[in-house]
């Protein structure tokens, strides 16, 4: 299937998306798709004809633990809802600890790296099997960007995934953005990377922005797209004609006008890549070649592989989230740079699912939640993460400012109470906000 050029669908900029021009398709983060309510604003693109694919970022199919049925039954649900023709997600793990190493369980709140080892491999393909059989339409799996290296890495990126698409046949989301990350982080050649990529598994191709600081490349979706970005993806076109092409944007969103310069300059460089290589751009259909890649189907990986990865993996997130001493082999400097990203993302996310908390506490907001997240880590999502964070503040007292506490106890009450609220408490509930806001006067 040919997708074209499209755009990361985010609520934020849902005006803008339905207006831009010479967009073919969008991709959406499933988590934030409600099957019962999904958002008005994305129906209408898909009542319009433009495909929707649901991009997942909780599974963790990099982990130790088998993917969650129930997670998996949700994307399965919103690649129904959307008629999408794929869904993604991404190579990665996002949790550790429980039952696998008899701890409690953690939270990255973020995507981190595997290591690219054949234990690793072998628990990644059983579970990429897993979801295979669990979903309606292909999966596709995307390359993640990455500030830390794993010791004793037995393989190169490229190297890695052809291995996962040889064994499993799935199909690939190559995001260009994290392969000049990787290039600038871990001194990886994208070049290589693409060489040695079984390029006719590409399903799409993500480009996005960053940022370099103190020597480390950002990855933060929150900038315009850079020239070594859009230097690896005219490399890519020269090898294949993906099927698609997105731009990503998730955060401080730039006027449509720029968005569309974007997208623009995206289409320029595949055109000019395009008539470098002397290729007409009609390469076939992307799932016909991706499903011409026989998988061979290995063993199950086995329990004891398994508990290594498990007992590796939370080491190193728990030195992440909890400060306990780092596993042996890791770059301490990297790691202490990987914990405040950590803390910083939980901070950023918080702060959407629960803005009445930036909002009560001003400027002191971030600040204080980054404290908060030195020594307390995320155990069971964001929105409990946002209670757990008001409960502590209020608990040591805080904030100072007396309006300031009520109003955050007032917050923190409500979301702790099981009961939904009666008719008359709901209509003080929005007085006391109109107030909050200066919309009511005398």
């Amino acid at each position: 299937m040919k997708l074209g050029i499209g755009i990361g669908w985010r609520p934020e900029i849902a005006d803008a998306v339905a207006t831009l021009p010479g967009i073919d398709w969008v991709e959406a983060v499933a988590e934030n798709i409600c099957t019962g309510h999904p958002p008005e604003a994305l129906m209408r693109l898909r009542e319009r004809g433009v495909t929707v694919v649901p991009h997942g970022v909780s599974l963790g199919l990099g982990g130790a633990d088998r993917p969650d049925p129930v997670r998996l039954s949700d994307l399965a649900a919103r690649a129904e809802l959307l008629g999408a023709p794929l869904v993604t997600e991404h190579i990665a793990f996002v949790r550790g600890g429980g039952p696998l190493t008899a701890s409690p369980r953690l939270e990255a709140g973020h995507l981190l790296p595997v290591p690219r080892t054949w234990d690793a491999l072998d628990v990644l393909c059983e579970n990429v099997r897993i979801a295979q059989d669990s979903l309606p339409v292909p999966l596709a799996l995307e390359n993640i960007a990455a500030l830390i290296s794993w010791p004793g890495e037995e393989m190169t990126e490229g190297q890695f995934l052809a291995e996962l698409v040889a064994r499993t046949g799935v199909r690939l989301l190559i995001d260009v953005a994290n392969l000049h990350t990787n290039h600038v982080n871990r001194g990886e050649d994208p070049a290589t990377a693409l060489d040695e990529l079984p390029v006719e598994a590409i399903a799409y191709v993500h480009v996005a922005g960053g940022v370099q600081k103190d020597g480390v490349w950002h990855d933060t979706h929150a900038h315009p797209v850079t020239r070594p970005v859009l230097d690896i993806l005219t490399a890519l076109r020269s090898r294949v004609d993906p099927p698609g092409v997105l731009l990503e944007r998730d955060d401080d969103f730039p006027p449509a006008a720029e968005l569309a310069g974007e997208l623009s300059t995206i289409r320029t460089t595949l055109e000019a890549a395009a008539a470098a290589s002397g290729d007409s751009g009609d390469s076939g259909d992307g799932r016909a070649r991706a499903e011409a890649v026989r998988p061979v189907r290995a063993a199950s990986p086995g329990e004891r592989a398994r508990n290594r990865s498990a007992v590796a993996q939370t080491a190193l997130l728990s030195a992440l989230v909890t400060g306990t001493p780092a596993p042996e082999g890791f770059d301490q400097r990297r790691l202490g740079v990987q914990s405040r990203a950590l803390a910083a993302k939980r901070a950023g996310v918080v702060a959407k699912v629960a803005p009445e908390l930036p909002e009560i506490l001003g400027d002191g907001y971030r600040g204080a939640f980054v404290d908060y997240a030195r020594t307390h880590p995320m155990s069971d999502g964001y929105r409990r993460d946002a209670v757990d964070f008001a409960e502590r503040l209020l608990i040591n007292g805080l904030p100072a400012d007396h309006a300031a506490r009520r109003r955050l106890t007032r917050w923190w009450q409500e979301c702790v109470d099981p009961r939904p609220p009666r008719r008359s408490v709901r209509l003080v509930r929005a007085a006391r906000a109109a107030l909050a806001r200066g919309e009511v006067t005398r």
